[in-house]
């Protein structure tokens, strides 16, 4: 069975500037890293080999460098790299974007059948976290998001137990493979490569696959098949606060002083 993660090579996000005359991110001497979610993606992937025998590929989509975003996965175990990259897969959208990965993983599935895929939760650049379903819907795979921890794989009855980590409690499901998960932070701690995987990585080969090898219609994928664009990208302006009292001498006075304001905006029910 082959178990296929995704990854992105993301900005690092502590570092990004807008240029202020196009409000486009300034990309020049920007350093990229690899999505973090996406590391416990990976992490989980090579845990399901280390116990099962399962090969895993990781495929990414993106420039020509983003290769260096799985050779960091090539480093840390995984059997097989595919890098997407092609100009007319370029500005997609969530939508776009997960039309050419599950294209990808179909034909990944054509030499291997593929039982799980693992995606990272969101991207920290778009945080829409439409992909991983997205790439579920278009594969007609079952689909569970947020998981923070594999309970069970059961290869044998083809089905896999999972916690889903909700907003104030957990969920506890199964589901039939094939399956796709997309992985929280608390699902495991991603390993360190060894310095002999790491340099065994570099002469390890990144399979490049442009819209040839894939074949779909330029008019679904990239920009033109992206219904949805970012017009203006900008910090928003915050208005200056009220100073209500003086909280360090006098925190009641000033606590009552915001519940008076509350209820003068109707924002608190007595």
């Amino acid at each position: 069975m082959l178990v296929v993660v995704c990854v992105k090579q993301v900005p690092d996000t502590t570092q990004v500037q807008i240029d202020p005359v196009t409000n486009t991110l300034i990309r020049e001497g920007v350093p990229f890293i690899v999505n973090p979610y996406d590391t416990h993606a990976v992490e989980q992937a090579l845990r399901f080999k280390d116990r099962f025998g399962c090969r895993v590929a990781a495929i990414s989509m993106g420039p020509p460098n983003a290769e260096a975003t799985l050779r960091k996965a090539l480093a840390q175990g995984v059997d097989r790299a595919v890098l997407l990259s092609d100009r007319s897969f370029g500005g997609a959208d969530t939508l776009a974007t997960s039309k050419v990965l599950a294209a990808a993983i179909e034909k990944l599935a054509q030499e291997e059948e593929v039982g799980v895929v693992i995606c990272g939760k969101q991207t920290i650049d778009g945080d829409t976290a439409q992909v991983g379903p997205g790439i579920a819907t278009r594969l007609s795979f079952s689909q569970l998001t947020l998981v923070d921890r594999v309970d069970e794989l059961d290869l044998s009855g083809k089905k896999i137990r999972v916690s889903r980590k909700l907003e104030g409690r957990h969920e506890h499901v199964e589901a039939p493979l094939p399956v796709l998960l997309t992985v929280v932070r608390e699902l495991n701690r991603p390993r360190y490569p060894t310095v002999a995987m790491r340099l065994e990585s570099a002469d390890a080969q990144v399979e490049v696959w442009d819209n040839k090898v894939l074949q779909l219609d330029v008019n679904t994928i990239g920009l033109k098949g992206s219904p949805t664009w970012v017009s203006r990208i900008f910090s928003p302006e915050r208005a200056k606060g009220e100073m209500l009292g003086d909280g360090v001498h006098d925190p009641e006075g000033a606590a009552q002083l915001l519940i008076d304001k509350m209820l003068e905006k109707d924002l608190l029910a007595l």
